[in-house]
């Protein structure tokens, strides 16, 4: 038990400071890529001040709005999503940014019992050790945000020519409005789903408070 605790936490810790040379995710598709895909991985790492405050907004409005007040896990969306459940409706995913950065840069995908308490290990130790906004840049460089395409660095330059610094409001909305189904769903060619979700994703941002949200973490 104390070597895995050593074995998992020394790392995590680490990577607070030093950024993450890859990830999990990007790994998995380099060496078994999905059937039909390429190994290629576009990815680049880009640090807090280089990214649009637009774009960590959006990404919070898109997928945990309580981000800055739970400790990597939000108890009120899990309740949710059981109630719905139990309603008759479909499962959802209530993850965390914690959890999904915990994911992505150190697990893989599935929804196995152990899977799942790992990812929730991992939650807790990026909690514990990392400070909220470091979380929220980590997984803005990890997140898959186009097929093969990690990290929003590679998304804005791929899908808008441009860098992450530069995206607008309705630039970032639409990467975040992908992140469900980043291999189907498309920013630079949107659906009308993603022009809805973007929309939506719009209004919780200014309801948030746009980018002075950020000055919660």
């Amino acid at each position: 038990m104390l070597a895995f605790v050593a074995a998992t936490a020394l790392p995590t810790a680490c990577l607070r400071w030093v950024p993450p040379p890859t990830s999990s995710f990007m790994l998995q598709r380099r060496l078994a890529p999905p059937p039909g895909r390429s190994r290629e991985v576009h990815w680049r790492w880009v640090g807090w001040e280089r990214i649009s405050p637009h774009a960590a907004v959006a990404v919070l409005a898109s997928e945990d709005q309580r981000f800055p007040h739970h400790a990597g896990f939000d108890l009120e969306s899990i309740a949710d999503a059981v109630e719905e459940r139990s309603r008759g409706g479909r499962l959802r995913g209530a993850s965390t940014i914690s959890q999904q950065v915990a994911k992505n840069l150190f697990l893989w995908p599935g929804r196995s019992l152990l899977r799942k308490g790992l990812e929730a290990w991992f939650a807790g130790l990026l909690e514990l050790s990392w400070p909220k906004r470091r979380i929220l840049e980590v997984y803005l460089n990890v997140a898959e945000f186009g097929d093969g395409v990690f990290g929003v660095e590679a998304a804005s330059r791929r899908f808008f020519g441009k860098s992450a610094a530069s995206l607008s409001p309705d630039e970032a909305a639409r990467l975040a409005a992908v992140l469900p189904s980043p291999r189907r769903l498309r920013a630079d060619h949107p659906s009308p789903w993603v022009l809805a979700r973007s929309a939506w994703i719009q209004e919780q941002m200014a309801q948030l408070g746009g980018p002075a949200y950020l000055r919660t973490l």
